[in-house]
């Protein structure tokens, strides 16, 4: 549960006036000049990050209709303050009105500076037009948040680096590598580890990985038959007799992990691990999961997991998250905060 909110200074100050009458003035100074509040989908992530920041939550109510309808409301005032509000947008999309509205109520109630702090920023994926009359939704969410207000965003691992152009605010863009370099080289045996990217596209990232943990990388090649659904893949590089590490930013069905996993084995991998920045699992992912080849699948909490599994592991980046908060208030440099 958080911490109850801390309660406000009183402090009189004391003006000379022009007739030489003393004019005393009753002033209300909050403890701290910043309010975290959290969406109704990432209140164990905010509740870690206040823990890190040393603050109280925000006291902020979501009421439901019957028609499906919500609104939001501040119960702490937070006129002249810098909120920042907490939410990841992965489906349905209610998380993203969820948000959208906080940012509304926020601007109406006079909030000084409106941070949206979303580790997973959802709809990432359609960032681009790759065929004709489609929408761009990374595009079109950046627009909407914009429109309601938002002066900045905070965010981990985007799908891809360009959509921090969609904004005409700062963005910070954090990365999950910060605490999964250290989780691998505390649980790897680098000598026999290869890093390992289940398509082309995340070779970037995986060859990042690889020269942090200085040990080679290998690519799976896949071509998709459909959204959601791999034809056939296959590995260049070897992996014979190595431990590989699969890396990717979302893994959502986990078709294209749990296939690449199998592949490896097939190649002659001693063992097969992955990790991945967002957990939005789509069913049937926990147990395509749990059926495959891989001895572990290592995620971030920017998603709170719908289902269990023993192979499904977590780190917290709420560290890295109230770190970034904390520099953004006190206006400083996040960039010490980059492994990758």
């Amino acid at each position: 549960m958080p911490k109850a909110k801390d309660e406000p200074k009183t402090v009189a100050v004391t003006n000379q006036g022009a007739t030489n009458n003393l004019l005393t003035t009753i002033v209300m100074v909050s403890e701290n000049p910043y309010l975290v509040f959290s969406g109704s989908k990432s209140q164990y992530l905010t509740e870690q990050i206040c823990k890190s920041l040393g603050c109280s939550m925000g006291r902020m109510t979501t009421q439901h209709f019957a028609d499906g309808e919500f609104s939001v409301y501040y119960k702490d005032s937070i006129r002249g303050k810098d909120v920042f509000l907490i939410q990841s947008t992965y489906p349905s999309s209610d998380n993203m009105m969820e948000l959208l509205l906080m940012i509304d109520a926020a601007k109406r109630a006079s909030a000084h500076y409106i941070a949206a702090v979303i580790p997973y920023f959802g709809w990432a994926r359609q960032d681009r037009k790759d065929k004709p009359r489609v929408s761009i939704g990374a595009k079109l969410m950046a627009d909407l948040l914009g429109t309601a207000g938002v002066t900045r965003l905070i965010t981990m691992d985007l799908h891809a680096d360009q959509i921090q152009g969609f904004f005409n605010v700062p963005v910070d863009h954090l990365y999950a590598s910060t605490v999964f370099i250290d989780y691998l080289r505390k649980t790897s045996d680098l000598d026999r580890t290869v890093v390992a990217t289940p398509d082309v596209g995340g070779a970037k990232r995986a060859n990042s990985y690889a020269k942090f943990l200085g040990v080679p990388m290998v690519i799976c090649h896949k071509s998709r038959a459909k959204a959601n659904e791999v034809a056939e893949m296959t590995i260049i590089g070897d992996v014979t007799g190595k431990d590989v590490i699969l890396v990717d930013d979302i893994v959502d069905t986990a078709g294209t992990i749990c296939k690449a996993a199998d592949l490896m084995m097939r190649n002659g991998a001693r063992s097969v691990r992955a990790i991945a920045s967002h957990a939005v699992l789509s069913d049937p992912a926990t147990e395509s999961i749990e059926a495959s080849s891989l001895t572990e699948m290592i995620f971030t909490d920017s998603i709170p997991l719908r289902k269990h599994s023993d192979k499904l592991h977590i780190v917290s980046v709420a560290n890295i998250f109230a770190e970034a908060i904390n520099r953004v208030i006190n206006h400083e440099s996040i960039s010490i905060l980059y492994s990758i």
